[in-house]
């Protein structure tokens, strides 16, 4: 047995994405880049390009979680990443392995909907993420409308965020990407309260992937020892610095770049 240190583990589970852009090779991206270790499981393949996604086939639950299971019984996991799960009995899997490894933090990106397009989730995985892996989850990462989508009745961001914390997960980053604003707002419940708002500069141009990197670099973060709040601070510097540097290598949405620092020679 080797007892050579080991890298901060992030246990990935999402979609393959084909362009690179978004899903576990984002995730990975981000974690290697912040000094953790990603351990992908897939769950799903898609068929999507920079614009939009075109088909997906969400794999057996059974194989996804036999996945997990062979790092889990191997590895000594500091987070737990959710992204793309696709469907209702992966869910319900997914949250018995939660259940089952309690004690791993575990960060949400709800994805629910393609950026550029697209649905990547059957009917009714809205409301199955809200009931089953939110009272399980340390931060989820959503977008507006995804909050929206997971909170019907909210009238208002904050209405959401609350609904979020009521429904059971301990922070809740709503970020404000799809808004038509000079600035991006973000902003971070728990404690039953608004913990902060940040602004950021908004970017022109549409990305393929950032919340994926959001999420991913919040993870990699948490299972350095990082708070979830102090996290948060970090990983969203850490993307919008990823999303400034992106690059176009398709007809539609920039890909960020996740190894900006190593081209700039400076810090992450």
């Amino acid at each position: 047995m080797n007892e050579a240190p080991t890298l901060p583990i992030v246990l990935c589970i999402g979609g393959n994405d084909p362009t690179g852009g978004a899903g576990l090779a984002a995730d990975m991206a981000a974690v290697l880049s912040l000094g953790g270790h990603p351990t992908p499981v897939v769950t799903a393949v898609t068929v999507q390009d920079t614009r939009r996604v075109h088909d997906y086939h969400a794999l057996p639950p059974t194989l996804v979680i036999e996945q997990t299971h062979a790092v889990l019984d191997d590895m000594p996991v500091g987070a737990i990443k959710l992204g793309m799960l696709g469907e209702i009995d992966i869910i319900e899997a997914v949250h018995t392995l939660l259940r089952d490894h309690a004690t791993i933090p575990v960060v949400l990106d709800p994805v629910l909907q393609a950026g550029g397009g697209g649905d990547l989730s059957g009917q009714g995985a809205a409301e199955a993420i809200s009931e089953l892996l939110l009272p399980l989850c340390t931060l989820i990462t959503p977008n507006t409308p995804e909050a929206h989508l997971l909170a019907p009745g909210a009238d208002s961001i904050d209405a959401a965020g609350m609904a979020l914390l009521e429904a059971g997960v301990e922070y809740a980053l709503i970020t404000g990407t799809h808004a038509r604003t000079n600035a991006v707002v973000n902003r971070l419940y728990g404690s039953h309260d608004l913990i902060e708002r940040y602004e950021w500069p908004r970017l022109a141009g549409e990305y393929h992937g950032s919340g994926c990197t959001l999420a991913a670099a919040c993870a990699a973060l948490i299972a350095q020892g990082e708070s979830p709040a102090a996290a948060v601070r970090r990983a969203q510097s850490y993307t919008w610095r990823s999303l400034q540097g992106a690059h176009s290598p398709g007809g539609g949405q920039a890909i960020p770049d996740r190894l900006f620092w190593a081209r700039d020679g400076g810090e992450h």
